[in-house]
């Protein structure tokens, strides 16, 4: 209908149906943002990407429009955080070169990818492979004067009343968790370390682990429920053991 004649009543009644898709999108991004980044800006943002997504779609694509407006949100929400970035895109660029290279060597091999590896994948020289590793970790700004959380009282404790950044990992729970990931993936085959590093500490899904690993999700999912099973057998003898 909106197609054949787009007015307003249709246009609204899109935008209102899709809305939930919206606040679902810039929730789970959000999740992954630093406090101070507002979901209902990213909402705002998303709305715009669903407007956009309603006069662009074209029915005959055989594509649901779910998924069609879903990427639009999340390119209008990226869009937005763009511009709210500090960070020159050049330096992004990098960032994002520099870390599809080390998940891929590490997919590849199963293990954390070392500098020489990296940078013998990219082809670089020593010296520009420090300068790309150093622009992929650029340094962020933050205001002393922001609030850190509100309290009862009539003063608001600040960034520069919290001198100690608790938001950062300490290094005994990284070593812990390199540990775990060593325990855990002992004895495993090459793919069943890859579906345990993917799902549990790169957060992927079922469906992404299988394609990534020319898979199906129902045999990822298999393997998956057949790993977890090996792995409460082991811990069960190990606590024995103790």
């Amino acid at each position: 209908m909106y197609r054949e004649e787009q007015t307003q009543d249709v246009r609204n009644f899109l935008i209102e149906k899709y809305h939930d898709l919206v606040r679902f999108t810039a929730e789970r991004m959000a999740m992954r943002l630093p406090s101070e980044v507002d979901t209902h800006d990213l909402m705002q943002a998303g709305s715009f990407g669903l407007m956009d997504a309603i006069n662009a779609f074209d029915p005959g694509r055989n594509v649901k429009f779910e998924t069609y407006c879903t990427q639009r949100i999340r390119g209008a929400i990226f869009d937005e955080l763009r511009s709210m970035d500090w960070v020159p895109r050049l330096v992004r660029s990098r960032t994002s070169k520099f870390e599809s290279t080390r998940k891929q060597i590490e997919m590849e091999t199963g293990r954390a990818a070392s500098d020489d590896e990296i940078a013998d994948r990219l082809q670089l020289p020593p010296e520009e492979y420090r300068k790309l590793k150093r622009d992929s970790r650029p340094v962020t700004q933050v205001s002393l004067n922001r609030k850190w959380f509100e309290t009862d009282s009539s003063k608001d404790v600040r960034e520069i009343d919290v001198v100690k950044d608790t938001r950062q990992e300490n290094p005994l729970t990284a070593v812990q968790r390199q540990d775990l990931q060593s325990l855990l993936t002992k004895g495993l085959s090459r793919a069943e370390r890859l579906i345990v590093i993917l799902y549990y500490y790169e957060e992927m899904t079922m469906k992404e682990i299988g394609i990534t690993l020319d898979l199906s999700e129902s045999r990822v999912s298999q393997m998956h429920s057949s790993i977890l099973a090996r792995l409460k057998a082991q811990m069960q003898h190990r606590e024995r053991e103790f």
